[in-house]
């Protein structure tokens, strides 16, 4: 990306996202039982596949807990905003085309990209516009686990400050 402007805690502001740029994010993760069983028990989740480790390890192919999903898809936006959208995002518009092709288990270490797919100044609001990321999540060996696309609505910046004189 060209030089950058970032707002005080770090994020990026509409104007200086470069669409194709892909930001490789610094922060890892990785991931525990306890993640996955307080995520499933506080969004109420009683799925045996992220709590019951006897059940699969006699009853599924996995042999194993599979981390919750709506966490990992959490976890993978998480970790791209302290580069992309600290102190910057309105909020976020929707997400779409989110999959997980790979499981995540309690142990990997999750790393994260975000491409930079387009973005489009806002029809009713001249101090913000509308970005879209291709977020990706791979566990230590590289292999992907999630991605998504996220619409984001951004802050422009801000307007020059005038001194009356």
């Amino acid at each position: 990306m060209a030089e950058i402007r970032r707002h005080k805690r770090g994020g990026i502001y509409f104007e200086d996202f470069e669409v194709g740029a892909v930001i490789e994010h610094g922060l890892t993760r990785t991931v525990t039982q306890m993640d996955n069983m307080l995520f499933s028990n506080m969004t109420l989740n009683p799925q045996p596949l992220h709590i019951d480790a006897h059940f699969c390890a006699t009853e599924t192919e996995w042999g194993q807990p599979l981390m919750n999903s709506l966490f990992t898809l959490g976890l993978m936006i998480g970790i791209s905003v302290n580069d992309t959208t600290i102190g910057t995002t309105i909020g976020n518009l929707g997400m779409t085309d989110v999959t997980f092709p790979a499981p995540l288990f309690e142990g990997d270490t999750v790393h994260c990209t975000t491409e930079i797919v387009g973005k489009r100044e806002s029809r009713s609001r001249p101090d913000a516009g509308i970005v879209e990321f291709h977020h990706k999540a791979f566990k230590q060996d590289g292999t992907l686990v999630a991605q998504c696309r996220r619409q984001a609505f951004m802050r422009r910046h801000p307007a020059p400050a005038t001194v009356a004189v």
